[in-house]
Formats: C-alpha cells, structure tokens, sequence
C-alpha cells in the first residue's frame, strides 16, 4: 500500500497534528485506575490513524507509550513495499529436494516390503 501524503513522525509534528484524549482505562489496577483518566487516545488529524494506551497507572506513562503507537503506525503506512521477484529454486536445492524424496519412497518401500515378505 503506497500513501501519497507523507506525514513527520517526529515528537514536535505529531504533537501538533494530533488530538489527545484522556479516559477511564478500566480493568485491573485498583481505585486509581478506576477513578482516574489514565487512558489515553491520541488522533491523527491528518491522516486518521490512532492509537490508545491503558497499560499502566500513570496518565504520563501511557501519553509516552501512545506517542511511541502512533510514531510506529504512521512509519509502517508509509513503507513502500518492493515486489516480491519470482525466482526459481537452484540446481542443488532441487537435487536436495528429490534425494530427500528418493530416501523417502525408498524407507517407505522397505516397510511394506518387510511387511509382505512374511505373508
């Protein structure tokens, strides 16, 4: 996927281009969890992406870790993927591949040979 718009993903840029939004995380942590707005939802306005962080108590902590989200999600849109080039496995890994196959068949004949023998 090629984005046409590139977007910073500096600390000051996405700072200035984001929305920060505070909630209750929930879950477990006891009372101050609970009670406080320790969640975190940063928004990307230009580009739409989000990102959210409740792992820890600290309202700081998780403002930190959502940055560190959204810097990461807004790089990995941005990768331009090169296409794969079809290549076609090598004479010796063929050669491996069919005596493989050969010691194979031939553990697989001497079983229901041993087998028939006795009948």
């Amino acid at each position: 996927m090629i984005t046409t718009k590139w977007y910073p993903t500096d600390r000051a840029s996405l700072e200035r281009d984001s929305t920060l939004e505070f909630f209750i995380a929930g879950g477990p942590g006891g009372q101050h969890r609970n009670k406080v707005e320790s969640g975190v939802r940063l928004i990307h306005r230009p580009s739409g992406v989000t990102a959210t962080a409740t792992e820890r108590r600290s309202q700081y902590a998780n403002r930190e870790a959502a940055f560190e989200r959204l810097a990461e999600r807004l790089q990995r849109l941005q990768r331009i993927e090169t296409p794969r080039i079809a290549t076609r496995p090598g004479a010796a890994s063929r050669e491996r591949r069919l005596q493989a196959k050969r010691h194979t068949s031939l553990s697989k004949q001497r079983r229901t040979t041993a087998i028939h023998r006795d009948e």
